[in-house]
């Protein structure tokens, strides 16, 4: 997830830029740059690291120009380097392009233009959009991007500039934000309205398949086969504060609700590194996966997956004590560590001991570039975008949908499994549109002191997570358990005031987590349930039931999860609490 940023009008475009780009932060920090046409001329300039290395660039520099753009990076192809950094340019640098999203097929375009003798400077999947650009340009800017989408495959957003056409950018979004700001005698775009919101609030948000023609003088919006639309303007309330969030009052609820998009990214950010895979998990005698925290019940997930579809023994270690411990490890096992940040401690060193024992390393990471990805043999990124909120919400999803399809990588049947994965979009939106359901039943439950959260099978290690979601920002005690355990002592804490969440889809273990449920009833109880929309049985059997679609049972971990972040964060914003930061934690943990 990346920021993009574009002025043309009246004014310096720089300052506009820098501004915006300021505001967009939060969707990128690990590089910046802008292009802006002057004294006719494209001139870039970029720099590694938080826009604030880049506003130090251009301090004193005379750039006067009033059409530029700008961007803010989440690396996805290519480390963060300056090379790698956005704007991109075509040979010539006549043209400059800043993008938003993933680029599919670009591998196979990257070949292309290759074979036509032009040199790409950086590993990004953007550089070739702007060579293409440049390919395609007879004159009319438009033209050129409306014969360049057509070759593009993915989800993606991007915005360029020519100094053959002073004051015009050409945005074009698919699958990523983009949003026009309308001004007097000037005009915006941008990745997210936080960016313009200073200089309009007349906006319009594009929808996939749409291209927008920008001047000074006004705006002209085409699908992608040129035919001319008419789009209104919508007036924004918010203030900068609140458009930052996109109208949610914490980061962490507008992550919950990115999910559908961050999902979709992982997906196709698998499939677009597939052609690198590397790896054949039936290769290995044993595969270890090493997690802290969240990214620990991703992994439990992830074992009885590669169990079922690789048929390799797995192990799960916290990452802590596995470094404590004595495993006997060789060269014919496979480690998989899993971070969020790469930049987890006790996963860092916990892979530098197994790699000096021969075995090798595929990590699954969401920043580019970080420690734990540079330190391994192998390494599958997930697409959620940067997560400000500490309690990780869309990042756990993402792990899920990474660890599915290494599972299911190298089978005959994957592409039949992709495809349910694929599909999976709605459903997840279906679970977001029940948000105030979910939150009157929370509501409920905000005056109690502890909470039990039980699940079997698939379902065990969503308890243990909707459990730690609950501690984590809330400050209420709750245990995750597997449901057949219960009996072997948490059975005893259950009374009239205790609240017991099972996870309970209709899947192999249904029938037993029924029994389960009978047996908290028995000793009064609160069943507060989430499990599969329609399930009557289920229902009456709770105080309170959140139905989740219907799904093939490998895939109900991905649906379930979602009601107990909500549950998590509706009981915590209304006890008042600071939920993007809750006490005593920090998103990356780098000390032992």
């Amino acid at each position: 997830m990346c920021g993009i940023v574009g002025y043309t009008g009246k004014s310096e475009a720089i300052a506009v830029l820098l501004g915006g780009l300021e505001r967009l932060e939060y969707r990128g920090y690990d590089s910046a740059g802008i292009a802006i046409i002057e004294n006719g001329k494209v001139v870039v300039e970029k720099k590694v690291g938080k826009i604030r290395e880049l506003v130090r660039k251009l301090w004193g520099m005379p750039l006067k120009g009033t059409t530029g753009i700008g961007h803010t990076r989440w690396a996805t192809h290519g480390e963060p380097s300056e090379e790698n950094a956005h704007p991109h340019t075509d040979e010539k640098g006549e043209f400059a392009v800043v993008h938003n999203g993933i680029i599919e097929n670009y591998i196979e375009l990257r070949k292309e233009l290759e074979s036509k003798g032009i040199s790409l400077k950086s590993d990004t999947d953007t550089e070739v959009i702007a060579h293409l650009v440049a390919l395609n340009y007879k004159g009319d800017l438009l033209e050129a991007v409306l014969k360049t989408v057509k070759k593009l495959k993915g989800a993606f957003a991007f915005a360029v500039i020519t100094k053959h056409e002073p004051g015009r950018i050409v945005g074009v979004k698919e699958g990523s934000p983009l949003v026009i700001g309308i001004g007097e005698g000037e005009n915006f775009l941008a990745s997210d309205i936080p960016a313009i919101l200073p200089y309009t609030r007349k906006v319009i948000p594009l929808s996939d398949g749409e291209v927008v023609d920008v001047t000074p003088e006004g705006i002209n919006i085409y699908d992608f086969e040129g035919n001319p639309l008419t789009k209104d303007f919508m007036l924004v309330q918010w203030d900068i504060v609140s458009a930052e969030k996109g109208g949610f009052k914490h980061f962490m609820l507008k992550e919950i609700f990115e999910q559908p998009r961050s999902i979709s990214d992982t997906i196709s950010g698998f499939i677009s590194q597939e052609s690198e895979i590397f790896i054949n998990l039936k290769d290995y005698r044993r595969i270890i996966i090493i997690a802290c925290g969240t990214s620990y019940h991703a992994g439990l997930v992830g074992k009885i997956w590669i169990e079922k579809y690789a048929g390799v023994p797995v192990e799960v270690a916290y990452a802590s004590e596995f470094r404590s411990g004595h495993y006997p490890i060789d060269e014919n096992d496979l480690v998989i560590a899993i971070s969020q940040s790469g930049e987890t401690a006790d996963t860092k060193f916990a892979i530098q001991g197994v790699k000096e024992k021969g075995a090798s390393v595929l990590s699954i990471v969401n920043v580019l570039g970080s420690s734990i990805a540079r330190e391994s043999d192998f390494t599958l990124y997930t697409h959620a975008g940067p997560e400000i909120g500490v309690a990780a919400t869309k990042t756990f999803t993402a792990q899920l949908v990474a660890l599915y399809m290494l599972a299911v990588y190298g089978l005959e049947e994957k592409e039949e499994l992709y495809e349910r994965l694929i599909n999976i979009r709605p459903k997840v939106e279906s679970i977001l549109e029940k948000a105030k359901e979910i939150e009157d039943i929370a509501l409920k439950y905000v005056e109690s002191k502890n909470f039990l959260y039980l699940g079997r099978y698939l379902s065990y290690p969503i308890a243990l997570e909707g459990a730690l979601k609950l501690k984590e920002i809330s400050y209420i005690h709750a245990e995750g358990y597997p449901a057949g355990e219960m009996k072997h002592g948490p059975i005893a804490l259950i009374d009239s005031k205790m609240p017991v969440v099972f996870v309970a889809p209709k899947d192999k273990v249904y029938d037993k987590i029924l029994a389960n449920v009978e047996e908290v009833l028995a000793r009064k109880g609160i069943v507060i349930s989430v499990g599969t929309e329609g399930d009557k049985v289920l229902k009456e059997k709770s105080r309170d039931f959140i139905g989740v679609p219907e799904i093939e049972e490998d895939l109900t971990p991905i649906l379930t999860t979602i009601p107990l972040q909500l549950i998590a964060y509706y009981i915590a914003n209304k006890l008042g609490l600071d939920v993007d930061q809750p006490r005593n934690l920090a998103k990356t943990v780098t000390v032992e």
